[in-house]
């Protein structure tokens, strides 16, 4: 069957999704039109195709154990010299972002993976081009802000084109959070 490089994601919601993504795409990030304006849970990561099921499974798991939770985006940030990226802030719910990223890269689940750099939610405007366009970037967006209420997450695939497309949406568990025996409610950012 062969290898897909898949990723996990919250998605910027409309009207800011295109919003951003147009900015992006001014600044010069060709990779712009090709990666859906979103916080990356899981990032790219190839697998075996046979494990889609698998992978889907443990993905409504993770969704059926969350809850809904106030995002607000503010300000900008960069992580250059270490990576050229300039960011969008995830300034609330990025305890409930690392919440969703462990359990999706849980140890006894199919989407291990290390991370090159400690987890930091944010949502990328600019990537890999000139240090005056970063710089126009991290300038132009300072007093971006957004807010919304995240009810899930997706599961995309990177095409052949390495165009970004959405495989499932995974909407969080109505009601109740499901907490395992031997864990405690301090362990969802929410419930704190």
């Amino acid at each position: 069957m062969g290898t897909v490089t898949l990723g996990v994601s919250i998605a910027v919601p409309e009207p800011y999704g295109s919003l951003l993504q147009e900015r992006r795409a001014g600044f010069g990030d060709p990779a712009a039109h090709g990666i859906p304006t979103h916080v990356t849970l899981l990032p790219p990561h190839e697998v075996e195709a046979e494990c889609l099921p698998e992978i889907e499974a443990h993905l409504a798991a993770v969704a059926a154990a969350g809850r809904a939770f106030e995002m607000r985006l503010e300000g900008t940030g960069t992580f250059r010299p270490l990576s050229p990226v300039v960011f969008v802030k995830v300034v609330e719910g990025a305890g409930d972002c690392a919440w969703l990223q462990q359990r999706v890269r849980d140890e006894a689940g199919p989407l291990v993976r290390e991370l090159q750099f400690p987890y930091h939610p944010h949502v990328t405007v600019a990537h890999g081009i000139s240090e005056a366009a970063m710089d126009l970037a991290y300038e132009s967006l300072a007093g971006f802000s957004a807010s919304w209420v995240c009810g899930g997450f997706a599961l995309y695939e990177q095409g052949s084109d390495g165009v970004w497309r959405k495989l499932h949406d995974y909407p969080f568990g109505l009601g109740a959070l499901s907490v395992p025996a031997q864990a405690t409610t301090l362990d969802h950012p929410s419930l704190r």
